[in-house]
């Protein structure tokens, strides 16, 4: 009995450490394919080798700069008379996005990584639980996403202007790979483009258990992902 009773304790707490993953401000489309997925080896992912990269009409790479991935999380704590959002970001971000010359992603020749032990809140202790209970970044260290089509962008890239786009792809986060839809906007220049995009998806979406405990009042059943990028050339 005292060791259930132990075991019961612990996945409270880390139940406590789920609300702090993304959630929109509002209530977003979920965008996660809802089929199940295992986990799987982030190495399998798409890598960029040569030979993928043969075809290739337009390779763009994130910048040193202007680039960051964030999650948010609509709850309710008690004691607080308004909902509040938990957000954090991280600029460690690297990756590159390959186009054939019919303006289609060669797939094999995109990815993008999150580094999943970076991201900062406004709390230590949440910024723990996210890197050690919920994402596991010791194990898992990176997050993953390898775009699969782009709606919005063509060969060739205008060199000024803005327009809406829409990206499907495959999204890894601790071990678990599942389609998601990302939709945003970008603004050309100068051969390359700069832009942000969002996902969103359930608890469910991702196999957690959606929070119920005493601390909180509520927490909405959407988690979203935001991403800034800023991407030019490969020279």
């Amino acid at each position: 009995m005292r060791a259930q009773k132990i075991s019961n304790q612990a996945r409270l707490v880390a139940l406590l450490a789920i609300p702090i993953l993304a959630c929109s401000r509002g209530e977003p489309e979920t965008a996660y394919a809802s089929s199940r997925t295992g986990r799987t080896a982030v190495a399998s992912q798409g890598g960029g080798s040569k030979a993928s990269e043969k075809g290739t009409a337009l390779r763009l790479v994130l910048a040193s700069s202007g680039n960051a991935a964030r999650y948010r999380v609509r709850e309710q704590l008690v004691g607080q008379n308004l909902p509040n959002d938990a957000v954090g970001e991280t600029t460690k971000l690297t990756g590159a996005i390959s186009i054939d010359a019919g303006g289609k992603i060669i797939r094999d020749a995109s990815k993008f990584t999150v580094d999943a032990g970076s991201f900062v809140s406004d709390k230590n202790r949440r910024d723990g639980f996210v890197r050690g209970r919920l994402l596991e970044a010791d194990e898992y260290p990176t997050i993953v996403f390898v775009p699969t089509s782009v709606s919005g962008v063509s060969l060739p890239l205008p060199t000024s202007g803005t327009r809406q786009i829409e990206m499907t792809g495959d999204l890894t986060v601790r071990g678990v790979t599942r389609p998601t839809i990302w939709k945003g906007a970008v603004e050309f220049n100068s051969g390359g483009l700069k832009g942000s995009a969002s996902t969103a998806f359930t608890f469910d979406d991702i196999q957690m258990e959606q929070p119920r405990v005493p601390v909180l009042l509520s927490v909405a059943d959407t988690i979203k992902l935001e991403i800034d990028f800023n991407l030019i050339p490969q020279r």
